[in-house]
């Protein structure tokens, strides 16, 4: 099973490549705050933006800079199951430990088709963690296709990011007992975690890895008072992380805390200077600036 804090790692860029040099600075960070895992080429590492090559080189990086110290779950997902198969392969090959594969989007499969393309996953042999994430996908998978899935040897967890409670109450219901049930968004967390969920894979990590990783911590443990306090105390970093669309607010953050460039790919531009100026506000307030 995997439970925790995982972090979804930007993709740092400088002068319109990878900066590979701040990747594996921002790697150690994490790791270095106790972080129980790394997702590299999710949706806050820029994935649709990665040529495959690229994609495939921020993977290895990140396994390289690992060492196997924690677990990496590879962002893998493809509107196109042949493009998914080819980077869950590279995945298992290069050494993670697991894949995280994105609903298919744009082309909204049908419950049907949604679980044939896990199902042809599957045979992959490595963990994989579905990613549900409607808002950017424009397509739901059902709880009860989860809960079929969620039998098969290696379909292992769901980063759940729908927002919607009692969808994450009945994946919990209808899936096997060792199934992973991680939270998409950070504000959800603590709420994921006392319906039976088991951790997040966290973009405010990418600042914070020590306090989210922490409030997982303490929740796991029975300390549901130091929980709920964290939460409270990394409820408006959360909030903050979603001014804009992830990841500007997150990679200017970090480029406010001096660890990478402020720099994304096209059709992302920065943000909005009252939102930038509301965002470092949040940012001082926790002492992070």
């Amino acid at each position: 099973m995997f439970k925790g804090c995982f972090v979804a790692i930007v993709t740092p860029f400088k002068k319109g490549r990878v900066d590979e040099e701040s990747l594996r600075e921002l790697i150690h960070f994490c790791m270095d705050k106790g972080i129980d895992g790394i997702v590299p080429c999710g949706t806050t590492g820029e994935s649709p933006t990665l040529s495959f090559q690229e994609h495939k080189r921020v993977i290895q990086i990140t396994v390289e800079e690992v060492k196997g110290k924690v677990p990496v779950i590879a962002g893998t997902g493809s509107n196109n199951t042949e493009e998914a198969i080819e980077l869950t392969t590279f995945a298992k090959e290069i050494g993670a430990e697991a894949a995280l594969v994105i609903t298919p989007y744009y082309n909204k499969p049908t419950p049907k088709g949604m679980e044939a393309h896990y199902r042809r996953l599957n045979e992959i042999g490595i963990p994989i963690i579905i990613y549900n994430v409607p808002s950017r996908t424009g397509v739901n998978i059902l709880p009860e296709t989860v809960g079929k899935l969620s039998k098969l040897r290696n379909i292992a967890g769901i980063k759940e990011a729908s927002g919607n409670i009692d969808q994450m109450s009945s994946i919990i219901s209808l899936s096997k007992d060792d199934f992973s049930v991680l939270s998409g968004n950070d504000s959800h967390t603590l709420a994921l975690l006392s319906l039976g969920g088991v951790g997040v894979i966290s973009v405010v990590a990418n600042i914070v890895p020590r306090d989210m990783t922490q409030m997982v911590k303490a929740y796991l443990e029975k300390d549901v008072e130091r929980a709920k306090e964290l939460h409270y105390k990394l409820y408006p970093l959360c909030r903050a992380m979603f001014i804009e669309t992830n990841p500007l607010p997150v990679k200017t953050a970090l480029a406010m805390m001096g660890m990478i460039k402020k720099e994304w790919r096209l059709p992302l531009v920065g943000m909005k200077e009252e939102n930038e100026k509301k965002l470092e506000k949040v940012l001082s307030n926790y002492g992070l600036i």
